[in-house]
């Protein structure tokens, strides 16, 4: 599958990230300024760790689209693929001969995909769009409000772009699904993706508060986000899933501390109590936890409850448990500069198919005369390109610095 990658920065890098570590052949199309996601920090030998992890594995064309040459080769290129993936304000590459419809002139079956804060259509269509404006846009971010309440000294957004990278997902699904269209029908088609819209689709909250129902004082969606943080003996952190304000989750904390007499407690006899008398609550989970000193001896008695525990880890320190090594969720990739840089590894295992390895990121141009020269451009034309600057490489991003 040949994609032509027109992304940047978070969310159409990931989307064709995901395509990539499944097999997809991807040429990421690049312009003289480079993508913003280069300056992430910290670099290595003048690469962005950011833009690695989600840019290793995609050969580099770095091109001005703003000459006529480069518009005719790209859209040439464009002939040749399966799929384009894109995630410029709406209008954008129209504006560069390289819209759905111009594309779709010349290549009919291709697969389109544009990512956006709110669609190709529409009132907002043209509104600058990034994680935290949309996370605050669609409810997210007043759900965090919410559930710090006044702990929360200063509102601020979630630390994870959820809103780039759940984007980049949902159209990686969009791709599979158009391509398995268009063999059975030969029907290719342009996807519209929306930052917002897919902000509300993987909120398991939206249902429930869209519904106007008052639920009396229980926590809402199981109440799985509401789940405390408790403190080991020995200074460890944990967490159990789901919040003993939940009446069916409140019975499993009385089984699991053995306290069954906490079920007949008034001030805990329903969820508003429990909500009301948290801190006492709270308290006595806190004392039992206390008397454990293994972890593992803690962990079977949650279990034997039905709920589920988990150690409050760095990335750093999951990467190097036991589960991480045995699965390969961390892979090592070149740092171009003769060593690596660790990374995510794939989510994925499949019986039978095989993974291409973890890539190498490119540096911006890097795959110029490659790219060219595989078109059958003369190397005194691609030369003459360079000269003009039609096409770019550079080792360092601009305003970035070496390790």
């Amino acid at each position: 599958m040949k994609i032509i990658d027109f992304t940047r920065v978070l969310a159409g890098p990931h989307c064709t990230k995901v395509l990539r570590d499944l097999g997809a052949d991807i040429t990421k199309i690049e312009p003289p300024a480079g993508d913003t996601g280069r300056g992430g920090v910290p670099h290595i030998n003048g690469m962005s760790v950011y833009y690695t992890q989600q840019n290793a594995g995609k050969r580099n064309l770095s091109i001005d689209l703003n000459w006529p040459e480069a518009r005719e080769i790209v859209i040439d290129m464009c002939r040749e693929a399966d799929v384009i993936v894109e995630n410029f304000r709406p209008g954008t590459l129209a504006r560069f001969g390289l819209g759905y419809e111009q594309v779709r002139a010349v290549n009919p079956k291709i697969v389109y995909v544009s990512m956006s804060g709110y669609g190709q259509t529409g009132a907002w269509r043209n509104r600058p769009a990034f994680a935290p404006t949309i996370h605050a846009e669609t409810g997210l971010t007043s759900i965090v409000e919410q559930h710090f309440g006044e702990a929360l000294t200063e509102l601020r957004g979630d630390a994870c772009s959820h809103a780039d990278i759940y984007t980049g997902l949902e159209g990686a699904i969009a791709v599979l699904a158009a391509l398995h269209h268009r063999q059975r029908t030969g029907e290719g088609q342009h996807v519209d993706v929306a930052m917002a819209a897919t902000m509300l689709a993987v909120n398991e909250r939206a249902g429930a508060q869209l519904s106007g129902i008052d639920t009396f004082g229980e926590p809402t969606a199981l109440a799985a986000p509401d789940s405390h943080i408790y403190a080991l003996s020995d200074g460890r952190k944990i967490t159990i899933a789901g919040s003993p304000i939940y009446s069916p989750t409140f019975v499993r904390y009385c089984g699991m501390m053995r306290r069954t007499d906490l079920l007949r407690d008034p001030r805990f006899a329903s969820a508003p109590l429990r909500r009301e008398n948290l801190a006492v609550l709270l308290a006595e989970v806190r004392a039992w936890i206390l008397t454990f000193s293994d972890l593992e001896e803690l962990q079977a008695q949650v279990s034997e409850a039905s709920l589920a525990l988990g150690s409050v880890r760095s990335t750093e320190e999951f990467a190097a448990s036991e589960w991480a090594r045995e699965w390969g969720a961390v892979v090592d990739i070149d740092d171009r500069g003769g060593s690596t840089t660790r990374m995510p590894g794939a989510p994925w295992k499949f019986s039978h198919s095989v993974l291409p390895p973890p890539g190498v990121p490119s540096f911006q141009g890097e795959d110029n005369t490659v790219v060219l020269s595989g078109r059958g451009i003369a190397p005194s034309v691609i030369e003459d390109m360079r000269k003009r600057r039609v096409i770019l490489s550079r080792k360092t991003p601009r305003g970035a610095f070496d390790d």
